[in-house]
């Protein structure tokens, strides 16, 4: 195994087009567990901490570029006002020490179906920044998951960056583990309202082959929202559309069995989960519309 240390993102860009086999190493803890269990002997590994530009990140006027190597500590500690699904999926990430070391980038670039941060990305409609020798493009989240630990990547592609829009409203993180701490994802399931469009967007993690959105039931809602104006009273959400809701979020999933749960199980949490952030983030759009209109 041939070690490459590129001392900026050009000598990264031009590594990778020689060598497209390369496996990036950031925070490296997905990586280095798979190599010291033997099940992944990369022909190179490739070193990016010499390259600064990845840990920072820039809040614009209406989103925030996160470089790839921003640790979860950082948007936890920083971006919790702009990126509040993200900032609560961070929390449950391992251990502080992983935190402190592992970022978004590294997710996005294992594909996991578990991943804690791709709920949030998919609730909040993210888009992945990626680049090689030949240029840079933009790749929407729905269509950056391409199989089972499979991305849109190139073979000659690093991802540089994830930009991700401001918060225009409640967002919501719900994680099922069989622990508290230190824990793979037995399910996830992320929710982001977006008030200034009047919809709605969801996420699920662990639950099918990549990470979804529950597409038939974002819908629905945002038809019951809209037909029942629930937008403009704030009133509470029936019991009836809650459980809708929740029904075909659990639809959407199409799980497996093992050691960590059941696929039915799978289901009947993801459901679960659709109703309790359904419940807290429209309880918080209601505060905040009874702050707004006190103050008019």
């Amino acid at each position: 195994m041939d070690f490459l240390r590129p001392a900026s993102w050009e000598e990264a860009l031009a590594a990778k087009a020689e060598h497209p086999t390369a496996v990036p190493l950031a925070g490296g803890t997905d990586v280095m567990v798979e190599i010291n269990f033997d099940h992944r002997r990369p022909e190179y590994l490739m070193d990016l901490n010499r390259i600064g530009e990845l840990t920072e990140w820039e809040v614009g006027s209406e989103s925030v570029r996160l470089g790839a190597s921003v640790p979860y500590t950082a948007i936890m500690e920083n971006l919790r006002a702009e990126l509040p699904g993200l900032a609560l999926a961070s929390h449950t990430v391992a251990s502080p020490q992983i935190r402190n070391r592992g970022g978004v980038g590294g997710n996005l670039g294992t594909a996991s179906p578990a991943g804690d941060a791709h709920p949030a990305l998919l609730a909040a409609g993210a888009e992945v920044e990626t680049a090689s020798v030949r240029g840079t493009r933009m790749i929407p989240i729905d269509e950056f998951y391409t199989g089972v630990k499979r991305n849109a990547l190139a073979p000659d592609e690093l991802i540089r960056a994830v930009h991700i829009k401001k918060a225009d409203g409640p967002q919501q993180y719900s994680k099922v583990g069989t622990r508290n701490a230190m824990v793979i994802a037995v399910c996830a399931f992320g929710l982001a309202l977006h008030p200034e469009t009047r919809t709605v967007r969801t996420g699920i993690g662990s639950a099918a082959p990549t990470p979804v959105r529950a597409k038939e039931a974002e819908e629905f809602l945002n038809a019951a929202l809209d037909e029942g104006g629930f937008w403009e009273s704030g009133k509470i959400i029936t019991p009836s559309v809650a459980k809708q809701f929740a029904e075909l979020a659990s639809g959407a999933c199409n799980p497996i069995d093992d050691v960590r749960g059941t696929a039915k199980y799978r289901r009947h949490a993801v459901g679960i989960m659709a109703r309790r952030t359904l419940g807290w983030t429209w309880e918080q759009y209601r505060g905040t519309a009874r702050t707004l209109e006190g103050a008019a």
